[in-house]
């Protein structure tokens, strides 16, 4: 059996049952065997995380056991980045996200920031009630390829179309994706204001942001 296999799917099923502290000692574990911090990305973190997903879209898992597996996560991330940064080895992408200006909902935005992680990306998180301009100053200061935009409230999500109009007028339209996403928007909503894209569930999300970055399986 391939080196780490057995604690590999270990860790995978310790992530998905939320156990932090076990996530944790695995994933130490498997680096001082030697194991590569990528595979440990990909075949613990990354298909554990995937585990929670389906879960989560079949309605077996919600969100406290979600937030749980995602401190496990953290937990994990914490050891194994500097062993990532060490490597080389680079996030599949930057994605900024932000619930816009006037919204004081995250717990959306924070699950899909979650599963994004989960799926190997570098979240740049704005957090409430985000001006046009900063989205605008956080794109010049990360580079994301994706921009994701969340509101709940149906009198907010109007500003969603202010944001992309701001973006495009300092000429950074064609810099990013832009995905919205929350309770109040839909695809037809989507295309009306400009954006690339519309998910709506964390899930959701992952697939879309793969599927607009090329990624998709």
């Amino acid at each position: 059996m391939m080196q780490g296999m057995k604690e590999l799917q270990e860790l995978a099923q310790s992530l998905e049952h939320g156990q932090t502290q076990r996530v944790a000692a695995l994933t130490q574990q498997l680096l001082d065997a030697g194991v590569s911090p990528q595979r440990i990305l990909n075949e613990g973190l990354i298909a554990g995380m995937s585990l929670v997903g389906e879960k989560m879209r079949g309605g077996e898992m919600y969100l406290p056991e979600v937030l749980q597996s995602a401190s496990a996560m953290q937990a994990s991330l914490k050891i194994l980045k500097p062993n990532l940064a060490k490597k080389g080895i680079k996030p599949l992408g930057k994605i900024l996200l932000g619930t816009v200006k006037g919204d004081m909902h995250d717990i959306g935005k924070n699950l899909v920031g979650i599963m994004l992680q989960g799926a190997g990306f570098e979240i740049i998180d704005l957090g409430l009630n985000v001006p046009p301009q900063r989205f605008v100053e956080g794109i010049d200061a990360h580079h994301p390829a994706i921009v994701g935009m969340s509101a709940m409230l149906t009198t907010t999500m109007l500003n969603m179309k202010t944001i992309i109009d701001t973006i495009a007028a300092v000429g950074l339209r064609t810099k990013v994706k832009i995905i919205i996403g929350g309770a109040p928007v839909n695809q037809k909503f989507a295309d009306e204001i400009g954006a690339d894209g519309y998910a709506r569930d964390a899930v959701l999300a992952v697939d879309k942001v793969k599927q607009l970055l090329g990624l998709a399986a």
